[in-house]
């Protein structure tokens, strides 16, 4: 019996000869772009030896451009992420808001600033720090990749909370309502707890993008983040291959630790949630309108249908 559905269709006989044949002919095809590539990179001497001895045998390399612009990395990403998100998470709630002079600004602001690039909101930032502001020179950089992943990155953040809040069952609202609460806690009791886990693995991947754009300031305002000071390191030893390479790997493990955590991190909450998320049975006779706590203990375990 194939296995069908509605998506894709088990392919027969001649249709996996065929995927076969496809993917061999990929793999070579793979095989020769790498052969070619370095091939032209050890006739360059870019694969001796050599080029990758200063990591192992010169401490500057490390103490003097890959740990500090590895440390300032994670200070622009920090800091904007603690803006960004709850600020993301009031503009989210706002334009969920039934009034309309609370939700038309939000929808103007996280509109707008969602469809400028980043990089064009880096370079107006810092012109701005530049002219009206009396932020340091050494600081103007740092202050402008903030700024420009705040205001960016807020903006996405505030569509996922709103999307996360969406994807609840309307039940949980009104039995909220049901029980006399007002919007604001249920938004804040209710929806926003139970949307978190929803949310998480959209705000993780957020994070990452965040780590990696703190690079956009390292190369058009000499920002001295990890990017940048890998460049550093290839200018001083010759080594480009080699100094990218240290650098991406650098930025790979970084962003696997938080995508490790975000999915420890789920996981526990989706734990306590399944331990404390019982819902109570009504009696023989129904439900009794009266006792509001039948009505609390479902909408608390989040599972009123």
């Amino acid at each position: 019996m194939t296995n069908l559905s509605v998506l894709y269709d088990a392919p027969g006989p001649r249709a996996k000869v065929r995927n076969a044949l496809l993917a061999v002919l990929f793999i070579a095809a793979l095989a020769l772009v790498a052969w070619v590539t370095i091939d032209a990179l050890n006739d360059k001497n870019q694969l001796d030896a050599d080029k990758w001895d200063p990591f192992v045998s010169d401490s500057r390399v490390w103490s003097t451009y890959l740990w500090p612009g590895l440390q300032e990395t994670l200070k622009a990403a920090f800091l904007s992420l603690l803006i960004a998100l709850p600020l993301g998470a009031i503009l989210g709630i706002g334009r969920l808001s039934d009034h309309w002079w609370i939700r038309r600004p939000c929808d103007v602001v996280v509109e707008f600033f969602r469809a400028l690039p980043v990089l064009l909101l880096m370079l107006f930032a810092n012109e701005a720090y530049f002219q009206w502001s009396n932020v340091e020179r050494d600081d103007r950089a740092l202050y402008a990749v903030v700024t420009a992943l705040v205001l960016y990155n807020a903006s996405v953040l505030a569509e996922i909370v709103r999307a996360g809040v969406k994807t609840l069952p309307t039940g949980q609202h009104d039995a909220a309502r049901a029980i006399g609460m007002r919007k604001g806690q249920t938004m804040t009791i209710i929806l926003l707890p139970q949307a978190v886990t929803a949310m998480l693995p959209a705000i993780v991947s957020q994070l990452v993008v965040i780590v990696k754009d703190t690079t956009l300031g390292g190369v058009m305002l000499g920002f001295p983040e990890l990017l940048s000071n890998s460049r550093l390191v290839s200018t001083n030893y010759s080594n480009t291959i080699a100094a990218y390479t240290v650098g991406a790997v650098i930025f790979i493990v970084l962003n696997f630790l938080l995508t490790f955590f975000a999915s420890w991190l789920e996981k526990k909450i989706r734990r306590g949630k399944r331990g404390t998320g019982a819902t109570v049975t009504a009696a023989p006779g129904g439900p009794d309108p009266s006792a509001p706590s039948q009505l609390t203990a479902t909408v608390a375990g989040g599972s009123a249908r």
